[in-house]
């Protein structure tokens, strides 16, 4: 059901900003993988045509949850942000301290970044950095990065374009003008539950723990939300947790389950993984470590058989010989073999 829910299986959504603006927000620290988990999902499309959506201004990457970067839709930027900063910015401001910077230096970078950007300005993070360092500020051991999130997180700056040394920098009110705003366009109340609705119609079925997860909130808030949602959900309990989702899933799952059981070949950080607090569903947990080697954080991709991860794979090659090589966690059946094989 989350595969169908997910659009990675059934009808596809007709461009990368439909999808993103389904599952509302997409785990973006891995930026290829970003690309082609949005592509999998639209019709006919493919990362090309992701990448003329960041250039259009349809969607963009912030720090609106868990101070991690996430693809959003750009007007959706705004309000998401405002409902979920408060704890990264606590956080954050612990973070600062130990990194030895000061209101004066955020100050200076703020004052910087908004010269360097304004009047349409756009700069990937190393001239943006560099721009930093000209005035004086230690953008080494972790500073730079950390002074770009807390300016996204002040909802000032986003990457927004493509250019040749990454995707760029921009002033987000300059580059998404019409925005919704928390306290103007929907009030906290109405944000809880519509976060809960998106989140549960796109993920689920998916718990409270999934989405308290996946939002950073506290359970209070999540239950508000869905409380809020009311009919426009539905419920199933599986061994006495309860699980919400789209009323429409149960029967697209019946229209596509031949598809949701065939081999995939998901990208790292993908939603059908990183979507939710208990990943055992997808992975099993004896197979966890081989997906995060070391548990360092990086989340490799994925082969799915039957919804369940069976192995990762990896780019191999180059040019015309580019393809993709899989590592079963036991044995690859013969058509997952065959769908690696046939991957180019």
């Amino acid at each position: 059901m989350r595969l169908v829910a997910q659009r990675v299986v059934g009808p596809r959504l007709r461009g990368p900003a439909e999808v993103v603006e389904w599952l509302t927000a997409m785990q973006g620290q891995d930026l290829p993988g970003l690309l082609e988990s949005i592509a999998l999902r639209t019709e006919g499309s493919n990362v090309a045509s992701v990448r003329k959506a960041f250039d259009s201004g349809a969607i963009v990457r912030t720090w609106p949850m868990r101070g991690t970067l996430h693809a959003v839709a750009a007007r959706d930027a705004a309000w998401l942000v405002e409902l979920l900063a408060e704890r990264p910015l606590r956080a954050m401001a612990r973070r600062r301290r130990d990194l030895g910077l000061t209101d004066a230096h955020v100050d200076l970078a703020r004052s910087t970044l908004v010269e360097a950007l304004a009047g349409g300005g756009a700069l990937a993070r190393g001239a943006l950095l560099d721009r930093w360092t000209e005035v004086g500020l230690d953008v080494t051991g972790g500073r730079g990065y950390h002074l770009l999130a807390l300016l996204a997180h002040e909802r000032l700056t986003c990457l927004g374009p493509m250019l040749e040394q990454g995707q760029a920098f921009v002033l987000l009110d300059e580059w998404v003008p019409e925005q919704r705003r928390l306290g103007r366009d929907l009030d906290r109340e109405a944000a809880l539950t519509e976060l809960a609705l998106r989140y549960l119609r796109s993920h689920g079925p998916a718990s409270e723990a999934d989405l308290a997860r996946w939002a950073g909130l506290p359970l209070r808030d999540v239950r508000a939300g869905i409380a809020g949602a009311g009919d426009a959900l539905a419920h199933i309990e599986v061994e006495g947790t309860t699980y919400h989702l789209d009323p429409a899933t149960p029967d697209l799952l019946a229209e596509h389950r031949d598809a949701a059981r065939c081999v995939l070949l998901l990208p790292g950080f993908d939603e059908i993984v990183l979507g939710y607090a208990d990943r055992t569903a997808t992975i099993p947990p004896e197979h966890a470590a081989l997906v995060v080697p070391g548990g360092n954080g990086v989340f490799r991709p994925t082969v799915l058989e039957d919804g369940v991860a069976v192995g990762t794979w990896r780019w191999a090659g180059t040019g015309h010989a580019r393809g993709r090589t899989g590592e079963p966690f036991t044995s690859f059946s013969a058509a997952a073999t065959a769908r690696l094989a046939a991957s180019g």
